[in-house]
């Protein structure tokens, strides 16, 4: 079982930065990936960037690309996801997921069998 926790959340402006957190606890020793997905409201929830185990590799999907960064501490467990030049389109609940599928940098949902309760990132203009 693993128990994941983001944090960072919250209100920016368009064209600044936030900088989300998920750590996890449990046994993550089977996990391949962990990956940040998002949710608008009436939207399906998508995949954002993911990590793979020791950080050897790194996906993202085609709107973040360049803008956000996914690293990790593994002495703290902890994975980050950078965001910058923040738009009003990356309004949404962010969500963290640990996957150990071996395909896991594609960022399918269904990959992904622990998630965090979300963190909430809003950008005004």
């Amino acid at each position: 079982q693993v128990q994941l926790v983001e944090s960072g959340g919250g209100s920016e402006q368009a064209g600044g930065s936030l900088r989300l957190s998920c750590t996890a606890s449990g046994y993550t020793g089977g996990s391949n990936c962990v990956g940040w997905f998002r949710q608008a409201p009436g939207k399906e929830r998508e995949g954002v960037a993911a990590i793979y185990a020791g950080g050897r590799s790194t996906s993202y999907s085609d709107s973040v690309k360049g803008r956000f960064t996914i690293s990790q501490d593994n002495a703290k467990n902890t994975v980050y996801l950078q965001m910058n030049s923040l738009k009003l389109e990356d309004t949404a609940m962010y969500y963290c997921a640990t996957s150990s599928h071996i395909f896991c940098l594609r960022l399918r949902l269904a990959d992904y069998n622990y998630w965090g309760q979300g963190t909430q990132v809003t950008v005004s203009s």
